[in-house]
């Protein structure tokens, strides 16, 4: 008899239970009830310098939407395609609210058309930002890119001062442009020797100030002046 009892007071919290949470269940889907509403959205980035700004607009999703009617793969979608980001996720807590994580893209450089330039980053990926303002002691690159501009940023830093612009020749070898019409031919293999012979050879001797038209620095046996 004793057994039966608690038999039926489980049996009855277990009823009650399952009202409760039915309706609870109905009324979000419904929209009805605090947790239906979304009313915060967290953006949140490991990138440095990072501006969320553009990101929080291609959410648009406005205070007291049902979030759990939210369609999170076209949210995520409007959030990927925002200019700079390199991967985005967006995840719903039980309460309904968003979370919303990127990745963006760091500039280490730009790239430029002829007539605006665009923030570059490491792996060649081009950001959709375009400026008529080219960055101070900033490297810029035109035509196609590999997939890792890094170390040839790096070196041709040493030559910011008289830098015009990098060229990838023949998806294998950097043409340096300086700003007084100067080509510089690097060769495949260490640019970053040629380049310190380059500044060894303008510190003696102000090559990079000559009237000369190209530099050709392929061989390491000997170099070519125009």
């Amino acid at each position: 008899m004793k057994r039966n009892i608690w038999f039926w007071i489980y049996f009855v919290v277990a009823i009650i239970l399952a009202v409760y949470f039915s309706t609870r269940i109905i009324m979000t889907y419904m929209n009805r009830g605090e947790i239906a509403h979304i009313r915060n959205i967290s953006i949140s980035s490991p990138s440095a310098n990072k501006d969320l700004t553009a990101i929080a607009t291609a959410i648009a999703v406005a205070p007291g939407t049902n979030g759990f009617r939210a369609d999170l793969t076209a949210l995520n979608t409007r959030v990927a395609s925002v200019p700079g980001v390199q991967n985005s996720a967006v995840r719903r807590t039980p309460n309904g609210n968003l979370i919303v994580r990127v990745e963006l893209y760091q500039p280490i450089a730009q790239w430029t058309d002829g007539t605006m330039f665009f923030p570059l980053s490491a792996d060649g990926t081009v950001i959709n930002r375009p400026t008529d303002t080219r960055l101070a002691n900033t490297v810029v690159f035109r035509g196609e890119l590999p997939d890792d501009i890094s170390d040839i940023t790096n070196i041709a830093h040493n030559l910011i001062d008289k830098l015009d612009y990098l060229e990838w020749i023949e998806h294998r070898r950097w043409n340096i442009h300086t700003t007084d019409g100067i080509t510089i031919m690097l060769p495949e293999q260490a640019p970053e020797s040629a380049v310190a012979s380059l500044m060894v050879l303008d510190k003696n001797h102000g090559i990079l100030s000559k009237q000369i038209t190209m530099i050709d620095m392929r061989d390491d046996a000997r170099i070519l002046v125009k």
